[in-house]
């Protein structure tokens, strides 16, 4: 069988920072709803066709509300032609036929349009290359009769294709994939489907969306969706825009309202289900909403589950949206649809470098932002869940985000504090990836089967392994910590015009994700460390020096009172905001992280001193958990923290150790581990006796300090019953531990 010569397509469209306005609306589009660089303005209705040729609406347009455009074949409407609908005004469409390449084609096979009885409703085969063809062909004739347009350009957000990443050992061979004869748009026919060629090495395959399942209900379920919520639509955009937008930067503002104002038809039906399902969780924020009954909470969800499923397989980037965004609910961190996420973040090319591809530049930074929320999305839920991550850095290619990545044109929409915000947004999610990154580091470096196996492999200088593994790891969070942009602090006012902002604020988020990467850190440290007590070796000797011991529960001492303190501190405006889908569970590590160090705690104070902190900190939560104020945030951590709790009761009681008797413990520790490491050069690069007590009266930053990364006077002053000395000199030790005993590393 000969290959199909190539299908004659339209001339080149130019790709521009500014293009010309959108035609048109067209019915039944389900393309994303993210590009930037458009219009301001909208179109107004044009009554003549490309060809001159006036024309009376048809039923279906006229219904739909759309331009009606004749076809130069005289056979029905563009926009009927293009969603597979009746036109009214030919006598007989079923039995019309097209010639293609000399083939004689069908084109009875159409997708039903609302309204039709459920026998419509069942998927129509088309397996038809010519018929493929002819729809693209189709489409394309119609994106450009009102102009030049941004749409048929792009790769992952057209209305009518879908593309699927070649990768290198699939049964397309690249060596072949390069002899093909690429068209003006950088396309190849074959009878599989067409190849796009974005890249002198990467490949897509294009296939049409009305071979897919589901695909003929696409209108019928918009419809549905958005009878649920009408007619409060609108409202709910804009409290979307307003709450959850700023925080997490996917969607494009000015577009969507854009299409919005069109027709809410030009979204993909799951996408469009879950900005409604998240912004109803601020329902109670709008004033004009929140004196009304909400709308069907439980229709929406069944309503994005079936369209998402049908979405799948034709994936587009605004699939990749919905699936996010559902995830950020309060029940929505689940761990399998996110590692589906990933697949179909592959399957459209998400982990490769876009930065070079012949594609829209605007769609190349919607790629990158949507990669790395994506790589948030498995790092973080990799934690939260104790599972493997799915994305390795041997596979990642995606390049920094820069602030061309985002799009301008919401610069040149807002001023004042509404400029401010969309700044700090920005900041704010690129300061999640970058401390993503090194979560992901600690989870590759001590939570995968192999470390573990490696700490255990070890044996008595496991804990030493954890220990020289950590010191980076802490020196990049401390820098991480130190070069916070001074917008996205918590000490931030968040005032224009020297009056008090009430906007939401999202930055705790941030905050609360940093504090649960240091508590990640330190689990492994005191597990490691437990697990070498004295009573852990034969005959009952330490494996672990008990100065150093210490030294590296005082730190962990300072990682949780910092925390808690932290949400001490948090505002109903930072309560009531977004918050990212770890948030919850990163709330509950808090209370996890001093179970922890309650239930390793050698003697019974200071097992009772972690017992009121704890107790301090499910009454900071009760308080936070009012109505309007992150109910279910703390709540799911109050529920956590009682189960820990419940279950400590059940440890043996500690023995009483005395102030006195602790501090001659603990100073002697110091001295035995003191010349334990030698007189001269010591052990492991930790200088002498004499070096040593040259740096005890050495001054500088405290190690509290530097160690929580927020200044002293923020970090709680409540004295260890078990330290025998005051927390200033808990600092001093650390500073001193930082620079002798390197494979530690606690300090800084």
């Amino acid at each position: 069988m000969s290959t199909p010569s190539a299908i004659p397509r339209t001339a080149p469209i130019a790709i521009a920072p500014k293009p010309p306005r959108f035609p048109p609306s067209r019915q039944g589009s389900t393309h994303l709803d993210s590009y930037s660089g458009l219009r301001n303005g909208f179109d107004s209705p044009d009554s003549s066709s490309p060809n001159g040729h006036s024309t009376s609406p048809c039923e279906a347009c006229l219904r739909r509300r759309h331009d009606c455009v004749m076809s130069d074949e005289d056979d029905g409407c563009i926009g009927c032609q293009v969603s597979g609908t009746d036109c009214s005004l030919v006598e007989s469409p079923l039995q019309r036929k097209r010639k293609l390449n000399g083939e004689v084609e069908d084109s009875h096979s159409k997708r039903s349009s609302p309204g039709r009885s459920d026998n419509r409703r069942r998927r129509h085969h088309q397996p038809s290359l010519s018929s493929t063809a002819a729809s693209s062909s189709l489409i394309e004739e119609m994106a450009n009769f009102g102009g030049p347009t941004l749409l048929k350009r792009t790769l992952g957000l057209q209305s009518d294709r879908y593309s699927q990443y070649i990768g290198p050992t699939t049964d397309f061979e690249p060596s072949l994939i390069n002899l093909s004869s690429f068209d003006p748009h950088d396309e190849s026919l074959l009878a599989r489907g067409t190849l796009r060629r974005v890249s002198d090495n990467d490949t897509f395959l294009m296939l049409p969306d009305n071979n897919t399942p589901g695909y003929e209900h696409v209108l019928e379920d918009v419809d549905a969706i958005e009878n649920v919520v009408a007619p409060h639509g609108r409202k709910l955009i804009e409290l979307y825009f307003r709450v959850v937008h700023p925080a997490f930067p996917i969607i494009q503002k000015n577009v969507f309202y854009e299409k919005y104002e069109r027709s809410y038809r030009e979204f993909s039906p799951p996408l469009l289900a879950a900005i409604y399902i998240l912004a109803i969780n601020w329902w109670e924020h709008s004033e004009d909403l929140a004196t009304l009954p909400r709308p069907n909470v439980r229709e929406l969800e069944r309503l994005v589950r079936t369209t998402l499923a049908d979405a799948l397989y034709r994936p587009k980037l605004s699939t990749i949206q919905a699936g996010l965004l559902l995830s950020q609910r309060p029940e929505g961190d689940q761990w399998a649809p996110t590692a589906q996420l990933v697949a179909i973040g592959q399957e459209l090319g998400l982990h490769l470098d876009c930065s070079n591809w012949k594609i829209p530049p605007w769609e190349r930074g919607l790629r990158k932002r949507l990669a790395w929320a994506l790589y948030m999305q498995d790092k973080w839920g990799a934690l939260v869940h104790g599972r493997p991550s799915h994305i390795f850095s041997s596979n990642w290619a995606v390049q920094a985000l820069t602030p061309n990545d985002f799009p301008d044109v919401e610069w040149d929409e807002n001023d004042g504090e509404d400029r401010l915000e969309i700044d700090r947004g920005r900041t704010l999610f690129g300061q999640m990836i970058q401390l993503s990154l090194i979560l992901a580091e600690i989870l590759e470096t001590f939570y995968t089967l192999q470390a573990t196996q490696s700490v255990v492999n070890a044996g008595q200088q496991g804990t030493q392994l954890v220990l020289s593994l950590a010191k980076p790891i802490q020196l990049k969070l401390k820098e991480w910590h130190g070069g916070l942009p001074a917008s996205i602090r918590m000490d931030s006012t968040f005032q224009s015009n020297s009056t008090p902002s009430t906007r939401l604020s999202s930055i705790g988020y941030l905050h609360l994700a940093y504090f649960a990467t240091e508590i990640t850190l330190h689990r492994r440290i005191i597990r490691s460390i437990d697990a070498a007590a004295p009573g852990a070796a034969a005959g009952g000797v330490p494996i672990v020096d008990p100065y150093i011991q210490h030294i590296c529960r005082s730190a962990a001492k300072a990682r949780l009172i910092s925390a808690m303190d932290f949400v001490n501190r948090l505002t109903p405006l930072h309560l009531r905001a977004f918050w990212y889908f770890a948030s919850k569970t990163n709330f509950a590590l808090i209370g996890t992280f001093g179970s922890l160090l309650w239930a390793t705690s050698p003697g019974r104070e200071e097992a009772d001193w972690y017992r009121r902190r704890l107790g301090e900190y499910r009454w900071t939560l009760s308080v936070s958990s009012k109505p309007g104020e992150g109910k279910g945030l703390t709540e799911f951590a109050m529920g956590m923290l009682d189960i820990t709790t419940g279950l400590l009761k059940q440890l043996p009681e500690k023995p009483l150790l005395s102030r006195s008797g602790s501090a001659v413990d603990i100073d002697a520790a110091r001295r035995q581990s003191i010349l334990a490491l030698g007189g001269v050069g010591g052990l492991n690069g930790v200088p002498s006796v004499s070096a040593m007590s040259g740096m005890s009266g050495m001054s500088g930053m405290s190690g509290l300090e530097s160690f929580s990364g927020l200044p002293s006077g923020e970090v709680s002053g409540v004295q260890s019953p078990r330290s025998p000395i005051s927390e200033s000199s808990d600092e001093g030790m650390y500073g001193n531990f930082s620079m002798t005993a390197g494979m530690a590393g606690m300090a800084d």
